[in-house]
């Protein structure tokens, strides 16, 4: 099955092929267009580029309004159902849970700049 989402040939590949190691088929996939809403005027209004998907098996629901552009859309949902879908799978393990906890350890860490920064500042060295 040859989707076209507009995006490049090497992310259009890499996502099937993440789905694929997933076990996640087009077939067990509900795709529905809906009017999007927010700014964007007439064109928007008029338009369903909004995509809903709905991952039968696991009931994962994902509702993608990124763009104007529908396949643009249908591109990100998919990828947004992914990580969901990994995320329930390999819980701790996932990726996207990895990235949060990088970015918890990175806030952290900055916390701790600020107070040494601020004992130094408060507590002049003699």
């Amino acid at each position: 099955m040859n989707l076209k989402f507009g995006v490049s040939e090497k992310k259009e590949k890499a996502l099937l092929e993440r789905m694929k190691e997933l076990g996640i088929k087009e077939e067990d996939l509900i795709e529905k267009f809906v009017l999007s809403s927010g700014k964007g005027g007439q064109k928007r209004n008029k338009t369903s580029t909004c995509v809903y998907l709905k991952h039968i098996p696991t009931g994962i629901e994902v509702k993608c309004e990124k763009t104007r552009s529908q396949s643009l859309n249908r591109f990100f949902a998919r990828r947004i159902l992914v990580e969901k879908i990994e995320e329930k799978l390999l819980g701790k393990k996932s990726s996207s849970y990895r990235k949060i906890l990088k970015k918890i350890k990175q806030k952290k860490k900055r916390e701790k700049r600020a107070r040494e920064k601020y004992r130094e500042e408060v507590i002049p060295h003699g």
